[in-house]
């Protein structure tokens, strides 16, 4: 509204501009018609009154007075020049002539002579103001040129200039209050819609998924704001039906998960129970003389894996983490030792410098952190021909730094950053979630870890964490 306003103003004072300059165009342009009509029939009359012979020799006697008589009735100087150009006779006094005008310029005359209407009209400027100058050929009584009739006009346009201006300041005036009443209409008229518009944008604003939203009421809004309102409410009644349906269907996606975890992390201690015992089956010897102390370190094998099933159990059973961090002082280096005692593989070796490495972590979690590292890397060295796998512990200031590494089939780069996404496997079984709940074993008690591979060379998994740390959910 305000810019329409702006624009016709603009528009108006300049059509306003223009419709003056070419009135005043047209008037001047009349105005020396007329005059020039008016003195050539008071010279026409004087020719025909006049005892003199009609000759151009004779012009200056003809008008020796009436050309004054002329110019005063008439209020228009005019000249009377030869068909040479020279000047004859001129109504004003003979001090106010200019040398110059005592003979016309050749493109006059010839412009005069190529005229079909025996007419030609000279503009010029003079002194800031426009001029122009009329010349008309003066003819005996047999049409044929005796003199030439030069009317100078000069335009005057000082009071039209000062009417104009005064017209233009009065206009604009007129449309400075309507630019003012037209800000106030837009700013009303605004606060109007836009109070609607407010109110859908900050119930917008405030929708949640999470909570139950509360439906737009306006009174007396517009067609368009209902609308939009409308729109909104039945799009709040149905973002109210998908929440319950999204949180059924994640509560069955949690507990499918769930299941599918437990399920792995049971199946995790079995297959290598399964082989210690078949192992023991083998080489079991009554007359062994070690044999209570082989059967001490098989039962204590398979004890340690029991109860990281139960521990599970017990977590699904009570809807707790599985299972639920503990924070135990432990020997790390013993820990994970027993670790790899239930895998029976001999191309795992396993290096610590040191006799013993202190931290405070969760005895089960860490069993299962180094099982499920030490199986991946089994699982990699498939159809290897000379297969190795090597873990070491080391203690780095303040933290401890579990390495496994092996010379497998490696992992691929752009798979790299996806292993330990849950449910993320590179092989035809399993769940795919082993590395994804040791990196959040890790992670809940302030560690990290990283993953080096090269395809075709083998993979290393580096875990690094704090030797004193409460986990985060203590």
């Amino acid at each position: 509204m305000i810019l329409l306003v702006l624009i016709a103003s603009i528009l108006i004072s300049g059509v306003t501009i223009y419709q003056y300059r070419q009135t005043l165009k047209d008037y001047h342009a009349h105005r020396l018609e007329r005059k020039e009509e008016q003195v050539k029939q008071s010279v026409r009359y004087t020719l025909q009154k006049t005892t003199y012979p009609l000759t151009t020799e004779n012009l200056h006697l003809i008008f020796k007075d009436e050309i004054y008589q002329i110019a005063d009735v008439l209020n228009a100087p005019f000249n009377i020049y030869d068909l040479e150009g020279q000047l004859i006779k001129s109504s004003r006094p003979r001090f106010e002539i200019d040398p110059q005008s005592n003979c016309l310029d050749t493109e006059v005359l010839n412009n005069l002579a190529m005229s079909v209407t025996r007419r030609y009209l000279e503009k010029n400027s003079a002194a800031g103001d426009k001029y122009q100058a009329s010349y008309t050929y003066i003819n005996d009584n047999k049409f044929k040129p005796i003199g030439i009739l030069n009317l100078p006009y000069y335009e005057n346009n000082a009071l039209n200039d000062m009417e104009l201006r005064d017209s233009l300041i009065r206009l604009g005036w007129v449309y400075f209050l309507m630019l003012l009443i037209a800000i106030g209409l837009a700013y009303f008229i605004t606060k109007y819609i836009t109070r609607s518009l407010h109110t859908v944008s900050d119930m917008m604003f405030k929708t949640d998924l999470t909570k139950r939203n509360k439906k737009i009421i306006i009174d007396d809004s517009g067609t368009e704001i209902g609308k939009l309102v409308a729109a909104y409410n039945a799009m709040i009644d149905e973002l109210e039906l998908s929440a319950v349906k999204l949180a059924r269907g994640e509560r069955e996606q949690a507990w499918r998960e769930m299941a599918k975890q437990v399920a792995h992390e049971i199946k995790n201690p079995l297959t290598p129970m399964r082989l210690s015992v078949q192992s023991f089956e083998r080489k079991f010897d009554p007359s062994d003389p070690d044999i209570k102390k082989k059967v001490a370190e098989y039962s204590n094998t398979l004890i340690q894996q029991i109860d990281t099933m139960s521990s599970i159990a017990s977590a699904f059973s009570n809807f707790a983490k599985m299972p639920a961090q503990q924070n135990e002082t432990l020997e790390v280096v013993n820990i994970v030792r027993l670790a790899l005692d239930i895998f029976n593989e001999p191309y795992i070796h396993f290096i610590c410098d040191e006799k013993e490495i202190i931290a405070k972590f969760d005895r089960t979690q860490l069993i299962r952190v180094v099982t499920n590292l030490v199986k991946n890397a089994t699982q990699a060295l498939v159809n290897q021909p000379s297969p190795k796998i090597l873990v070491t512990v080391a203690s780095e200031g303040e933290n401890v730094k579990i390495s496994v590494a092996d010379n497998g089939i490696g992992i691929a780069d752009d798979m790299t950053d996806k292993i330990f996404e849950p449910k993320f496997t590179t092989k035809s079984s399993g769940m795919g979630l082993g590395l994804g709940m040791v990196k959040n074993i890790v992670e809940t008690y302030s560690g990290n870890i990283t993953v080096t591979s090269r395809p075709g060379k083998g993979t290393v998994f580096t875990v690094i964490f704090p030797k004193n740390q409460i986990p985060k959910n203590q």
